[in-house]
């Protein structure tokens, strides 16, 4: 372990040739590599997480609007975090020092959500992520202590990469129908149907994208995979288990040493689900909701 970090204690795992880093503040997903190629976008270990990077979110990913959602017919208001926007975004513990229990090659770190501004309700959460031959699994793992039951959403953040290889020349594949229109505020207007090239796969340096989407084709194993594909046949893909009904992409320009980075992120609801209940989870008290997903190097 090492504390001299904006980000908290990082947590070291290895197995083979697969390593992986896990920040303590937002159980964040620093690094994943496999040999020398780094498969999560990598950041100075002095900076604090840009862009949420790897970081979990919960217990709502994505943005609310203007922070304020009703609930059961009591209205809420949250903090707003996105000032840019006026929003609520990526939910409550994305600053959080999780404690951490780890081992050679997986780590659990676990936080609560305690009741506070605009969301008074009592969780318990955990992630664990377990390094495997070929790359990582994560199980995320929440229990209701309310007293009565509490809406809850689940996402991560993850900055992608094959990182021997050019982002621009990487060919993104997203197996989705539907996609989700936004106003400039980036919150939820309507939907279309998704570009079909994307399920086909795309060149990255050939698209923009901050787009959610939804109707997510699955294998017949019964999970979605979405993937980015090197020139030479190199293929990453995340694939999200269960109850994971949600992708958010997202382009930019601005992560610190790349000048492109896509993030990849699975999600139990899409922007605003507090508001518009889509995707949205109501545990019971004591209800456990467990979810999984990982990423894949073949």
């Amino acid at each position: 372990m090492n504390t001299a970090s904006p980000t908290g204690i990082q947590v070291h795992l290895q197995l083979g040739e697969v390593s992986a880093q896990i920040a303590q503040v937002g159980a964040s997903l620093r690094s994943l590599r496999i040999g020398s190629v780094d498969l999560i976008a990598p950041y100075p270990e002095d900076a604090p997480t840009p862009s949420c990077s790897g970081v979990v979110l919960v217990p709502w990913p994505n943005r609310v609007r203007d922070g304020k959602w009703t609930d059961d017919g009591a209205e809420r208001q949250l903090a707003i975090t996105e000032p840019k926007f006026g929003n609520a975004s990526h939910g409550l513990l994305r600053f959080t020092a999780y404690e951490i229990t780890e081992g050679a090659s997986a780590a659990t770190l676990r936080a609560w959500v305690v009741p506070q501004t605009g969301y008074p309700y009592l969780l318990e959460t955990s992630v664990t992520y377990t390094l495997r031959a070929d790359g990582i699994d994560v199980e995320h793992v929440i229990t209701n202590h309310s007293a009565t039951p509490a809406p809850v959403a689940v996402g991560s953040h993850p900055f992608l990469t094959i990182g021997d290889v050019a982002e621009e020349d990487l060919v993104l594949r997203v197996p989705a129908r539907t996609a989700i229109e936004t106003d400039d505020r980036m919150l939820p207007t309507g939907t279309r149907p998704a570009d079909p090239a994307l399920r086909d796969g795309v060149r990255l340096g050939d698209v923009s994208l901050d787009t959610g989407f939804i109707d997510l084709e699955r294998d017949a194993d019964g999970l979605v995979r979405h993937s980015l594909t090197a020139p030479d046949g190199r293929r990453l893909t995340l694939w999200q288990g269960e109850g994971y009904e949600v992708v958010q992409v997202f382009t930019t320009d601005e992560y610190p040493g790349r000048p492109l980075a896509v993030a990849i992120e699975p999600m139990t609801a899409p922007a605003d689900a507090l508001n518009s209940g889509i995707g949205l989870r109501r545990l019971a008290p004591a209800e456990t909701w467990t979810l999984h997903w990982g990423i894949t190097l073949s």
